[in-house]
């Protein structure tokens, strides 16, 4: 026997409220549902528009503080430009983390932001880049 699909993903947080704000604000991620468990942890299960597995953000305060290690792990979305989610980014006085980075064929690139736990967020686009000004990546 195996399993048959992947359906959501956890990640536990000191400040619940604050990072379900940039999921849903910073990337467009819609609350599918909210509820506490038997144990008492505080969920809140969120999706991206076109996917359907979703992500649990989770607020376990008995279980002691959350420390998240650089490099630990990350979620990855895809974006139809990086550079317009990087202006979306500066409306909201955000910027990368790391990148744009550019494959050299122009085929799409990608990019990273930090949420507000220390969880990175990658951004990629599979999409050809439009070169704009000459640049070179």
């Amino acid at each position: 026997m195996r399993v048959s699909k992947l359906l959501h993903t956890r990640y536990r947080l000191n400040d619940l409220e604050r990072s379900v704000r940039f999921y849903k604000e910073v990337l467009g991620l819609e609350e599918v549902r909210r509820h506490k468990s038997p144990r008492g942890s505080e969920l809140v299960f969120l999706k991206a528009p076109e996917s359907e597995e979703t992500i649990e953000l989770c607020h376990f305060p008995s279980s002691g503080p959350v420390e998240v290690q650089a490099d630990l792990t990350h979620l990855a979305f895809e974006v139809s430009s990086l550079e317009a989610f990087g202006q979306h980014l500066a409306t909201l006085g955000l910027r990368y983390s790391d990148g744009p980075t550019y494959k050299p064929d122009g085929s799409g690139g990608f990019a990273f932001v930090d949420a507000p736990e220390g969880y990175e967020i990658e951004l990629i686009q599979r999409s050809p880049v439009a070169v704009s000004g000459g640049a070179s990546y």
